[in-house]
């Protein structure tokens, strides 16, 4: 009798073993599953005392019409993101701040100021330049970055001045080569290619460590003139084909080196397109619950050239952006505000994901799934991101005043459903509002606000930038 009882209470045992050992895998799936749309591999591509920029990648590509990375910048006071190109195209937001950005159009050195909105396109292999010129204040920029150019997995710069590894592109010729095409000594060549910079962002005063581009600075106008123009001699003028997107060495060192009191804003400004600013364009749809805007190459035509859109939603406490599909596009986007709730649908209706999203967070909606974000109770929940179509977007929402059911609604809908029509349309025009919806509900779980939801809320996205991004964002 003792004996069975033991072997039974052994069974029990192992059984009870089994059975939690399956719970805690199928929560490890659930937990897995549950991020499958959240940008969480993330890197540390430039960091120096005076700056860093992070990259979110994406390498799960199975569901994506084309791959996108989302960058972030913050740069300190006083600092220079230096002269470079990218094998990639490169769409910056300011999100906080004031910048200078230099480029070149039509063989022509442009300039820019760049204040908190504004969009601007950098196309793949065009140099260009960033001065956080904002007195005091750090500057934030949320980037995308389409790889679709690149060389391999990520984008690849080319640093003009120097970088990573201290050199420029230029560093790695032989000095004949150098010699020949600067039309200058190999003594005074070595001065310039052997200096050390800082890394890609470096300061441009006195009050941190010289850098190189602090040294050129301190020159008086007449030198730098001088030797910016032994430095160009032997360059070759560009061929008529490249014209638009080729780089005037001359102008572009001159911008940099120059007076850093010239007035941007009255600098001549060419035929080349200005920046946009997403705060001042007029909302696309809004009402008592929220609204939303969406930016595409009709209305910037500088988004055409990498073919990217642009949005920003805000939805207010509670609300909901009811079930939609995007067919054009995939969206990736970051929370910049606030805390709620994500969920997206496969193509079979199953659940892909269902999680609660917050300051920082970066997902994405791969185009034709169903998704809809919904703001926790707590306060509002304010998200910008970028699609992968300049096309306008056309976002078809499958509930609400002015969804696809009420627009199809007859017969062969209720049959679809296996409901007679009167009932079906009982349904569907039981919601009055489109869009973005009241939600007596909100975001599940969130009507509590825990202690690491009340500090992003607190926050912000610029909170973020400045107590992580100088870290390692894990």
């Amino acid at each position: 009798m003792t004996k069975n009882i033991t072997t039974l209470l052994l069974l029990l045992l192992v059984g009870v073993t089994i059975t939690l050992c399956e719970d805690e895998e199928r929560e490890k799936g659930s937990s897995s599953s549950n991020k499958l749309f959240l940008m969480q591999d993330s890197k540390s591509v430039v960091k120096t005392d005076a700056g860093e920029m992070r990259l979110f990648q994406n390498k799960d590509t199975e569901f994506l019409d084309r791959n996108m990375h989302i960058g972030l910048i913050n740069m300190e006071p006083r600092s220079l993101f230096i002269p470079q190109y990218l094998d990639s195209n490169f769409i910056i937001f300011v999100r906080r701040g004031d910048a200078k950005l230099g480029f070149i159009y039509g063989d022509e050195l442009e300039e820019r100021r760049l204040k908190t909105g504004d969009i601007y396109v950098i196309p793949a292999g065009s140099v260009f330049y960033l001065v956080n010129i904002g007195e005091g204040q750090r500057l934030h920029l949320i980037c995308s970055i389409d790889p679709s150019t690149s060389l391999g997995d990520t984008f690849q710069p080319f640093y003009i001045g120097g970088g990573d590894n201290s050199q420029s592109v230029l560093a790695g010729f032989e000095p004949v080569i150098l010699e020949t095409a600067f039309n200058e000594s190999r003594e005074k060549l070595e001065r310039i290619f052997s200096k050390k910079v800082d890394g890609p962002i470096v300061y441009i005063d006195d009050s941190h460590a010289p850098s190189l581009w602090t040294k050129f600075l301190q020159l008086k106008k007449e030198e730098k003139v001088q030797h910016l123009n032994k430095m160009v001699q032997g360059q070759e003028e560009n061929n008529e084909e490249k014209k638009q997107t080729s780089w005037s060495w001359r102008k572009l060192f001159q911008s940099v080196l120059g007076e850093e009191n010239k007035n941007i804003e009255n600098k001549d400004r060419g035929d080349s397109p200005d920046s946009y600013n997403l705060y001042d364009r007029k909302h696309d749809f809004k009402n008592g619950y929220g609204w939303s805007s969406a930016l595409d190459g009709d209305d910037y035509s500088l988004l055409k050239i990498p073919d990217i859109g642009v949005f920003h939603v805000n939805l207010t406490a509670g609300s909901m952006m009811v079930p939609h599909v995007n067919p054009r596009a995939t969206e990736y986007g970051i929370v910049l505000r606030g805390s709620g709730r994500i969920q997206i649908l496969f193509p079979n209706g199953s659940n892909a994901m269902d999680t609660e999203i917050k300051v920082g967070d970066i997902f994405y909606v791969p185009r034709y799934f169903p998704f809809c974000q919904i703001a926790s109770r707590n306060g509002a929940l304010e998200f910008f991101g970028f699609t992968t179509s300049s096309k306008k977007s056309n976002p078809q929402f499958l509930v609400g005043a002015a969804s696809l059911l009420k627009t199809i609604m007859g017969p062969e809908l209720a049959a679809g459903f296996g409901v007679r029509e009167d009932i079906m349309r009982d349904v569907v025009g039981a919601q009055h509002d489109a869009v973005i919806v009241s939600s007596t509900w909100a975001a599940p779980g969130t009507g509590g606000v825990r202690e690491e939801d009340a500090y992003v809320q607190s926050k912000g996205i610029i909170g973020i930038f400045d107590d992580i991004l100088m870290d390692d964002f894990e």
